[in-house]
């Protein structure tokens, strides 16, 4: 008897340990800093999520003005340009180009101890596909940047 609740037992915590593996994870949580560095040069999101959300947390002390930060969600492939255009759209833009269909999405721009998020749909995204997030406040984006990982 002892033998089968213990057999019990250990099936059901390998059951519950596959059900707690195969989560989709649907938020990604970056800390940008004054050094200019995301804490993370690679995340990971499932495409089956129904919504993703992107969580920054700005741990420096300068102003938005001087140091502020943002991360936009976008192709690696349209990653300069949107970061060009965002330039010429300016501080009051977020430096992000306005109705830019190459932008999948982007938080607004913080300042030191500040936090934005923003959320978008996660069909926006496509397993295996080739994708960043970069900060795009001007001169950032070359530090900056990483690879977000799109698993099924």
């Amino acid at each position: 008897m002892k033998t089968t609740h213990t057999l019990f037992a250990g099936l059901a915590l390998l059951t519950a340990s596959a059900f707690a593996h195969a989560a989709p994870n649907c938020t990604v949580r970056l800390k940008g800093n004054d050094a200019m560095q995301f804490d993370l040069k690679t995340a990971t999101v499932s495409a089956s999520c129904p919504k993703i959300t992107i969580e920054l947390t700005h741990a420096g002390k300068l102003a938005a003005q001087v140091m502020g930060h943002n991360v936009v969600i976008s192709q690696t492939v349209d990653m300069n340009a949107i970061n060009a255009a965002g330039m010429k759209a300016g501080a009051a833009a977020g430096y992000v180009p306005k109705g830019d269909t190459k932008v999948i999405a982007a938080t607004p721009v913080v300042g030191g101890g500040a936090s934005t998020k923003t959320t978008f749909a996660g069909n926006k995204l496509k397993a295996g596909g080739d994708y960043s997030f970069f900060c795009s406040f001007p001169g950032h984006a070359t530090l900056m940047k990483g690879k977000l990982v799109v698993t099924k």
